[in-house]
């Protein structure tokens, strides 16, 4: 079975850059949650730009993301208002998944996620004191009180539940037109994982599910988020939407599937995996 979006081996994390800072290096340039890529983006392109600094930017927030092979990997944020230089443009990720190959997406989820955190927790939560970062760890604390704040992270589930030769897909009001996916949802404090998907399930189209299978996980940056991907075999009720998470829900059959989610998510590998065991029956 496939196990989709494991670290390339190629990459190491570090949280330390090197002194004195290599003269090439590959970097991540946000604005926002924009990225910056050469314009018009190239099929595959590669998010890395030269330093910002080259390019005209200023950035004051950087983040050192560690090594992929011998190279030094940095996100960088310039201000929301930054024109992208010529020839450059900048793009959200999700306008990104078809042009992006697996390392590259990861990393740039990556850096998305540190210069997010890094970004809105300058100053206490607790006691309002500027935070300062930690030299040990990829952390902030604060001074004053001794808080101390990690890049957050929001576990979601996913269960594909299978009936027969059926899968059940659902339409979220947020989806593209006409894209059906997996069921999902956040996992409640004090939740197990199977826990987090017999409710998510029974909420959102009431259906009852039982033999949990683990299938794979898959870094999330829109904005924090690890999904956490199961298959689930159906084990009793009525399809009934509760009409805010999810606006349709059905069985569906290989060959008559609705338009699925791009190939780069979990949620299509989830899919193809399960259509696949089923051709093979």
């Amino acid at each position: 079975m496939l196990m989709p979006f494991q670290q390339p081996a190629c990459y190491q994390p570090a949280i330390h850059a090197p002194d004195p800072l290599p003269d090439a290096s590959l970097w991540f340039v946000f604005r926002g949650s924009e990225l910056l890529v050469a314009h018009p983006p190239a099929n595959p392109a590669p998010p890395f730009v030269p330093d910002p600094r080259v390019l005209g930017l200023a950035a004051p927030r950087v983040q050192y993301l560690g090594r992929l092979d011998e190279r030094h990997c940095f996100a960088a944020e310039v201000a929301r208002d930054a024109e992208p230089p010529a020839g450059w443009t900048f793009q959200g990720l999700r306008r990104l998944f078809h042009l992006l190959d697996e390392t590259s997406l990861s990393l740039a989820g990556r850096a998305l996620q540190l210069i997010d955190w890094d970004r809105n927790h300058l100053f206490c939560g607790a006691c309002g004191s500027a935070t300062l970062p930690r030299l040990t760890e990829r952390a902030r604390e604060c001074p004053n009180c001794a808080l101390v704040v990690y890049p957050r992270l929001a576990p979601v589930v996913m269960c594909l539940v299978r009936r027969g030769r059926s899968l059940l897909l659902g339409r979220s009001p947020r989806f593209p037109e006409g894209v059906y996916s997996a069921l999902a949802g956040f996992v409640e404090p004090g939740e197990t994982l199977e826990q987090c998907v017999e409710r998510e399930v029974q909420e959102e189209v009431g259906l009852r599910v039982a033999n949990l299978r683990y299938f794979a996980s898959q870094p999330w940056p829109f904005p924090h988020s690890l999904m956490i991907a199961f298959f689930a075999d159906y084990a009793g009720g009525e399809i009934a939407v509760d009409g805010v998470e999810i606006e349709a829900a059905n069985w569906f059959v290989s060959g008559n599937m609705p338009k699925l989610p791009a190939r780069i998510s979990i949620a299509r590998r989830l899919i193809d995996a399960a259509m696949g065991e089923i051709a093979a029956l």
